[in-house]
């Protein structure tokens, strides 16, 4: 793996989203049928079983194999079922909830893509991401980093990757019930910077673009346009759309005749073609088929098959590789099995092992942190994690916005709120007020907006939205 790229990856703590596709008959002349897809699933899940610790743990320093929990969702293969010896006590989903509950997870110094890359993985395998603990809200960690003086991009603008990763999170990771958490002001910001940096080619890369002629000039790449791709088919963007068909057409001009293999800016390699792969699965366009068959008759699933060892199931970075790499394996897998960027977590076989984990409640005196975003109507949409303390289970809408004057991050998301305590209808947030039919209104998790009162009560790890509108 060449320097770039590793230094690329350490900086993407990588993706991954939503759903097995599935993929339609396959025409005569594709090597890799139903069956080969099916042996190279379950010899790929037996090699990323076996990358788990004898603790039970998956995630480290560097290529974090935690990425496997997006592959094994994607597989079929419940996260809470992988257990070291048959050992339930030390199961991959239990230990890895431990480990985002830590306060000195994810590092001293973390970055937007940490807490991205913990939604990710965390909803693969079975965690509620807004809900880890009480103390331990990955949603909100995500909103912290919004920027304000750019609003759409989360984190430095600078690594679009992490507004990428913010979009296949914020998108991908849904409730329990599968409905989308966030607001759609929200998502509309980040599908507008998204097509803001998409290169001429049709192709993205992991820095910014947006404003820079001389970057938008410049060649895309396979992994990031599979990334920025996903993130905007789950963001409810059609693969009908331009920027969609633009991005697949990019794909296909990649394609090596001979093998099915993505030629990317690091070469020919399973990582880039799992990533672009993951991107066409995650836009319902088949990799196997159409435009993605060659005239040699290959595609590039069967590139990626053609890299894996069998029996062992791991897959090689490159072709003149001779042994497996972990991080390539987790990426091949995903893309082999039709999978994108994460997956909902499949019902689990341990017997009494539920599908999802959450905290079901505050912890009175434990600091918490909860999403929430503001929309006036005028376009200057707020976005931040406001910190409260609560002194219950539950808190309520007039406390939380009460926290969010002087407790948000970014700071300035509420500056005022009428009337400032007791019950009843919140009537103005930060100078705007209710007007005839147009008031303040109130959602949880993706829920319908509903009458703003002061008294409406916010459980642990509730998505909050306030909008101002009919």
């Amino acid at each position: 793996m060449s320097r770039l790229r590793t230094s690329r990856r350490l900086a993407l703590v990588v993706p991954a989203a939503f759903g097995a596709l599935a993929l339609t008959a396959l025409p005569a002349l594709a090597t890799s049928g139903p069956a080969q897809i099916a042996t190279s699933r379950t010899n790929g899940v037996a090699y990323l079983k076996s990358l788990q610790a004898a603790d039970g743990s998956y995630a480290g320093s560097g290529l974090s194999n935690e990425w496997a929990f997006s592959a094994f969702a994607a597989a079929g293969t419940a996260v809470v079922d992988v257990a070291p010896g048959g050992d339930t006590t030390k199961n991959a989903r239990t230990v890895y909830r431990n480990l985002l509950a830590t306060s000195g997870w994810p590092s001293a110094a973390p970055v937007v893509t940490d807490y991205e890359r913990g939604t990710l993985n965390a909803y693969a395998a079975g965690i509620d991401p807004a809900r880890v603990s009480a103390s331990r809200n990955l949603v909100a960690d995500i909103y912290s980093y919004w920027q304000t003086a750019e609003p759409g991009y989360f984190g430095p603008s600078a690594n679009f990757n992490g507004t990428v990763f913010a979009a296949l999170a914020l998108g991908g990771a849904r409730t329990q019930a599968g409905g989308v958490r966030v607001p759609q002001a929200l998502t509309d910001s980040m599908v507008a910077r998204i097509r803001a940096n998409q290169h001429v080619d049709g192709g993205w890369t992991y820095s910014k673009a947006e404003g820079d002629p001389t970057a938008l000039n410049s060649a895309g790449d396979v992994d990031m346009t599979g990334a920025a791709m996903a993130a905007l088919c789950v963001s409810g963007v059609p693969r009908t759309d331009a920027d969609i068909v633009q991005a697949k057409n990019f794909l296909k001009d990649k394609l090596v005749a001979t093998t099915g293999a993505f030629n990317s800016l690091y070469g020919v390699n399973t990582s880039s073609n799992g990533w672009g792969v993951a991107g066409l699965n995650a836009c319902g366009i088949n990799p196997q088929t159409g435009d993605f068959l060659t005239v040699n008759g290959k595609t590039p699933v069967d590139f990626l098959i053609a890299n894996q060892y069998n029996p062992g199931g791991g897959f090689k970075y490159q072709p003149s590789d001779t042994a497996p790499s972990a991080y390539s394996s987790i990426d091949a897998l995903r893309g082999v099995v039709g999978g994108g960027f994460t997956a909902a977590p499949p019902v689990p076989v341990t017997p009494g092992a539920p599908q999802w984990v959450a905290q079901p409640a505050f912890t009175t005196g434990t600091a918490a942190k909860l999403a929430l975003t503001l929309d006036d109507g005028t376009g200057n949409l707020k976005v931040c994690s406001v910190a409260v303390t609560p002194t219950g289970t539950t808190t309520t809408l007039g406390d939380v916005l009460a926290a969010a004057t002087s407790a948000a991050t970014p700071a300035g998301c509420v500056t005022g709120v009428t009337p400032s305590s007791g019950t009843g209808a919140v009537t103005a947030l930060n100078g705007k007020a209710n007007s005839g039919s147009s008031t303040w209104k109130v959602s949880l998790d993706g829920s319908a907006f509903t009458g703003a009162l002061r008294e409406k009560v916010i459980n642990v790890g509730d998505t909050i939205a306030l909008r101002l509108g009919a």
